[in-house]
């Protein structure tokens, strides 16, 4: 599973990620979403990286 980092954190998908309200299925969209942001986050911030970018 993809680490999401803290500066990554969007309340609203976190709230329906993780919160009892919502189906099984909208939670497990959510957390999909949260995953796709994190690694299109890292993969914007790898050209400024000075180590080991893509």
């Amino acid at each position: 599973m993809t680490h999401v980092q803290p500066s990554a954190h969007v309340p609203a998908l976190w709230a329906v990620a993780y919160g009892p309200r919502h189906t099984t299925a909208v939670r497990f969209a959510a957390r999909c979403l949260l995953r796709v942001r994190a690694f299109a986050r890292e993969l914007a911030l790898a050209d400024h990286v000075p180590f080991g970018g893509y």
